[in-house]
């Protein structure tokens, strides 16, 4: 039996979930990318042949010295998403790979832009996407919406051709706009126009800030660019000011844990900050980043959040709800999908 505030791995798969940042191009099968490889005849820019070397040639992610150098990584999954049947196939699975362990509500986020490097348009790359996310949708128990991200290290108009990609698509699929890549040297207030653009078409806004860069970055993402929610913001508690805002304003956190370890933004699990913005009172939700590269799971990020970074099991519903309260969907679902968790989810986690 568990510790009284302790809980099982196999209780939390069970808990309806809801997943609010993950990377499609960081989320693919180690069999998915070996089958398109192979078809491709592009099996030549992976590191092995089978599922058991590339995943052992994988790990070495852990070994990235900088967010940076993490990011270097999507060169093995990048050039495996350039067709509509690969972008469909890919984005299927991952609602499927989620949907197997109870994820209720998916936010699938990327840059269409990265897929247009053979033959496809940017309509096209998200055309593929959503028919793969809508037929997971009629196969599994999975609500899906997109979040197109813009690239901070490239220029301005390109983010602007994404903005007005994500709002001529915002009543079929895509719901929010996000701003992605390594932080240092590229602020997102270099950015702003596009953000305009976004938000003054009435879509809803989330951005990258505070994972590799200081709490200034937190601050442009919020007043330059309007975000209703940070990506990271594992730097917030560096400003005593800016989280008491945060708390103030119930602005939420996507907070990934073992990706922070893997990027070496934070030393540990047991150093992980989260600790102190739950108990700050900042809402936090929890994440994956990158299923493959991080070799993760929702449950597993939820577990290790609950028994490595210090999160009693009460805290741990509350995070688990605040998926559902903070995704980008309208309210009436919302309020209906909060509803129907709340038969699933224990009261008090640490008296089940």
């Amino acid at each position: 039996m568990p510790e009284p505030d302790s809980l099982t791995r196999e209780q939390i798969r069970a808990w309806p979930k809801a997943e609010l940042h993950c990377h499609l191009d960081g989320s693919l099968r180690l069999s998915t990318m070996l089958d398109i490889a192979r078809a491709e005849g592009k099996i030549d820019i992976l590191p092995a042949t089978d599922e058991e070397g590339l995943e052992q040639a994988l790990r070495a992610i852990d070994d990235s010295p900088t967010l940076e150098a993490f990011l270097e990584w999507f060169q093995y999954s990048v050039p495996l998403m350039q067709t509509r049947d690969a972008l469909h196939r890919i984005a299927y699975e991952l609602a499927e790979d989620c949907a197997a362990e109870n994820i209720r509500l998916l936010e699938v986020r990327f840059s269409p832009v990265l897929n247009t490097e053979e033959s496809l348009e940017l309509q096209d790359v998200l055309d593929a996407v959503r028919a793969g996310l809508r037929e997971a949708e009629q196969d599994f128990d999975i609500r899906t919406g997109i979040i197109v991200c813009g690239l901070r290290d490239r220029y301005e108009s390109a983010s602007m051709r994404l903005a007005e990609l994500a709002v001529a698509n915002r009543h079929s699929g895509v719901v929010a706009f996000d701003l992605a890549g390594g932080e240092s040297g590229n602020p997102p207030k270099q950015h702003l126009h596009a953000f305009y653009y976004a938000r003054n078409n009435l879509l809803n806004l989330t951005v990258h800030a505070g994972e590799s860069f200081g709490p200034d970055s937190i601050r442009q993402a919020l007043f330059y660019c309007g975000a209703h929610r940070i990506g990271h913001g594992i730097t917030l508690a560096q400003d005593s000011d800016l989280l008491a805002y945060f708390v103030n304003h119930r602005i939420p956190l996507e907070v990934c844990p073992t990706s922070n370890v893997q990027t070496h933004v934070v030393p540990s699990f047991e150093e992980h900050p989260i600790r102190s913005l739950v108990d700050a009172g900042v809402p936090v939700t929890v994440n994956t980043d990158n299923r493959l590269f991080s070799r993760t799971t929702m449950t597993e990020e939820l577990w290790r959040v609950h028994t490595r970074c210090g999160i009693g099991a009460d805290d741990l519903v509350e995070i688990v709800r605040n998926g559902f309260r903070y995704a980008f969907i309208e309210y009436a679902s919302k309020a209906r999908m909060l509803d129907e968790i709340r038969h699933d989810l224990p009261a008090r986690a640490s008296t089940t």
